[in-house]
């Protein structure tokens, strides 16, 4: 992957993730003010399609954003670049992307 497209992805996937995040962190904040069980939290996510959406939005977003990111950092404090530091980072984003969509399928 060029650059520039690696920059690009992780630029959108950032402005996807920004909201997402605010969002869910608000979603945080609310249960835990209201004293929202464990229980009260899953009977909700899963009273509608919508959460499925959005943590399915959540974790695709996440899946690009963070390996890229990761992939810079690796690039720059070891100087290791090329296919092999792409294809171990997209092996990370399809462990991120199975996981996370697991996840969302247990809780909606």
């Amino acid at each position: 992957m060029s650059d520039a497209t690696a920059y690009m992805l992780q630029r959108l996937s950032a402005a996807v993730l920004a909201p997402l995040v605010l969002i869910h962190l608000g979603l945080i904040v609310y249960a835990i003010e209201g004293g929202l069980s464990a229980a009260e939290i899953l009977s909700r996510t899963t009273s509608t399609p919508l959460w499925a959406v959005f943590y399915f939005v959540f974790i695709i977003a996440v899946s690009i954003h963070a390996p890229l990111g990761l992939r810079n950092i690796i690039r720059e404090w070891t100087g290791r670049h090329g296919r092999s530091l792409d294809w171990m980072m997209g092996t990370f984003a399809l462990v991120l992307l199975l996981t996370g969509m697991r996840a969302v399928m247990v809780i909606t």
